[in-house]
């Protein structure tokens, strides 16, 4: 563990628990981009000579690492960006299924734009109550977080498969930016339809960066609107011609950030994905049974067979200052305290959140 925390110089000063809100960059990501940044300035238009070539790589990384091909990837800034222009591109009217309280950047959009909308709670009957909203309400869309950012419900990537074999025409557009980076995920033989994420909590990438997936049979039901000179192929293209990704890349692509997002990838490869990953779901199963103990947890989370690694907690702003006085950093969600855990946590540092819990 301590061959892993040494590229993370934040961890030493405190007890991190809130990669939910904010994932920690590894010194060589920082690295790589501080040699980026005096490339640009030492050479300026002579760097950037290269840009496309670099982003054709950068995106050939990022598919492979979820398993998507590079016809279907597209690099964007952020999620909610992704998430607007895969929305704009909807048809309007059409009825789309959300889950009640999901992160603000899939209701927002949806709420204001001329959709027809039905919801599904978020306990611990989810998937029983997608399948009954589905059921019910017929949605043309089904729009969701695969974990949810207040609590880490995290909706069964079995049921999305079985959902789309028993409703072939329901399109599912899934953020996965609370999920990737957790586990293996393979966008091919799931069930969604479109994925988009932001890379600064899981990925460890910093900000500025993200991507969007959208397969090739969703295409027909997708019309983006947005179009730049960036989705050329070449200089003489004409805007008639731009493949259907290339609409979601309309203006200049920053390869500094792009490139911390290839950056963050190789490096969780280099250290070996499905350790850190068992190790996350082991963290997450620990973590699980103690708060059960104590009593920290709604029945929303509690009686989920499957978690991630982010909880909501039991508690008022009085323990959050505790957390805080003992160097313990967490977030104020929904009405409790949210604590999250990834591949550089420590079982000492679960302790010592423990301690801290049973000592308030």
């Amino acid at each position: 563990m301590e061959e892993i925390r040494k590229h993370f110089p934040a961890l030493a000063s405190c007890t991190y628990l809130n990669t939910a809100s904010n994932g920690v960059i590894p010194k060589p990501v920082v690295e790589w981009r501080r040699q980026h940044d005096m490339d640009l300035m030492n050479h300026a238009s002579v760097f950037r000579d290269q840009h496309k070539t670099h982003i054709e790589q950068i995106r050939k990384t990022v598919a492979g690492f979820f398993n998507a091909s590079e016809e279907e990837t597209a690099l964007v800034p952020n999620f909610s960006f992704g998430m607007n222009t895969i929305l704009e591109a909807l048809p309007k009217r059409q009825k789309i299924l959300l889950l009640k309280n999901d992160y603000p950047s899939i209701l927002w959009p949806a709420e204001t734009h001329d959709f027809n909308l039905c919801y599904a709670e978020i306990d611990q009957h989810l998937e029983e109550n997608i399948a009954a909203a589905v059921e019910k309400h017929r949605p043309d869309v089904f729009m969701f977080s695969i974990v949810q950012w207040l609590n880490g419900v995290k909706i069964d990537l079995d049921f999305l498969k079985q959902l789309k074999t028993e409703h072939p025409n329901l399109l599912l557009i899934a953020d996965g930016t609370q999920y990737l980076g957790t586990e293996l995920f393979n966008f091919e033989e799931s069930g969604i339809d479109v994925l988009g994420a932001s890379a600064y909590k899981w990925l460890t990438a910093g900000y500025g960066n993200g991507f969007i997936m959208v397969k090739k049979a969703a295409r027909a039901r997708i019309f983006p609107k947005t179009i730049g000179f960036n989705s050329a192929e070449r200089f003489e293209s004409k805007a008639e011609e731009t493949k259907f990704m290339r609409y979601f890349e309309p203006g200049h692509q920053d390869t500094l950030n792009y490139g911390s997002l290839e950056q963050a990838l190789l490096f969780s490869k280099q250290l070996g994905r499905e350790k850190l990953y068992d190790g996350i779901a082991t963290f997450s199963k620990t973590a699980k049974e103690a708060f059960t103990e104590l009593g920290l947890l709604e029945n929303t989370t509690l009686l989920r067979k499957k978690h991630s690694s982010i909880f909501n907690l039991k508690g008022d702003t009085a323990l959050f200052e505790k957390l805080k006085d003992n160097k313990i950093i967490c977030s104020p969600r929904g009405g409790g305290i949210r604590v999250s855990f990834h591949y550089y946590n420590t079982m000492e540092e679960l302790d010592k959140l423990l301690y801290v819990l049973k000592n308030r």
